[in-house]
């Protein structure tokens, strides 16, 4: 049975496509229920609407606490009918949430951050990456608790940075690997596999035969290092 999710966006939702592309290939075993953003010109409604998914538009600007608005999220995603056994994903989601949104949803909710964490939190993370000077950037799927970008790492990926090289360029290559990445992390929590044990994430061996990847040189445009592995061809 297919994992249902909630996804939330508010910019042009390319990491929402990639989800969308997955499920429809028969890869990622998850149905999307709702996608819910902050933003009524988000881009990522419109890739939604192109597939028949339903959306919700809630402007956090509507209401007068993060705590009110977070109330009226929940109550979107319920309504769509994610429960507890299915998950929250943000993909690109400008928002920190507040106890209110996490505990219905605890150890369910994922998030995608454009560097390695804890290096880099916040919305520039790939241009703070560049501006340092770093050798090494990349991406982070991870589970959302009530600090940002703080949870526990579900599984990150790794880009070289190059000389001078701007935010832009280094985005555009990490970009490539949290399009791989994120659907990657959701087809192990729909598969059960995800086990929390305090800040650490065990990945739980497959109940089936798997091809999996290498883990370095999986993609020759961002040479990237991706741990754990990917498999199945995502």
């Amino acid at each position: 049975m297919a994992m249902p999710i909630a996804v939330l966006v508010s910019g042009g939702g390319s990491n929402l496509q990639s989800i969308i592309d997955r499920i429809e290939a028969g890869m990622l075993d998850a149905e999307i229920k709702v996608v819910v953003s902050n933003r009524g010109d988000s881009f990522g409604l419109t890739r939604a609407r192109n597939h028949n998914i339903p959306t919700r538009v809630l402007l956090h600007t509507d209401f007068d606490s993060r705590e009110t608005f977070d109330e009226e999220m929940v109550r979107a995603i319920r309504q769509s009918g994610v429960n507890e056994t299915g998950a929250v994903v943000m993909a690109g989601f400008m928002r920190i949430v507040t106890p209110v949104f996490l505990e219905p949803f605890r150890g369910r909710v994922v998030n995608i951050h454009p560097a390695l964490l804890p290096s880099f939190p916040g919305v520039r993370g790939q241009g703070d990456a560049a501006d340092y000077g770093v050798k090494i950037s990349g991406c982070t799927v991870h589970f959302v608790d009530e600090q940002m970008d703080h949870g526990a790492v579900i599984m990150q990926a790794a880009v070289p940075c190059q000389p001078g090289e701007g935010g832009d360029a280094l985005a555009a290559r990490i970009l490539k690997l949290e399009h791989r990445i994120l659907p990657q992390a959701l087809q192990w929590l729909a598969e059960g596999r995800l086990e929390l044990r305090g800040r650490f994430v065990h990945l739980k061996p497959a109940s089936r035969n798997l091809a999996i990847q290498p883990s370095a040189g999986v993609d020759t445009d961002t040479q990237a290092l991706v741990w754990p592995p990917l498999e199945d061809g995502f």
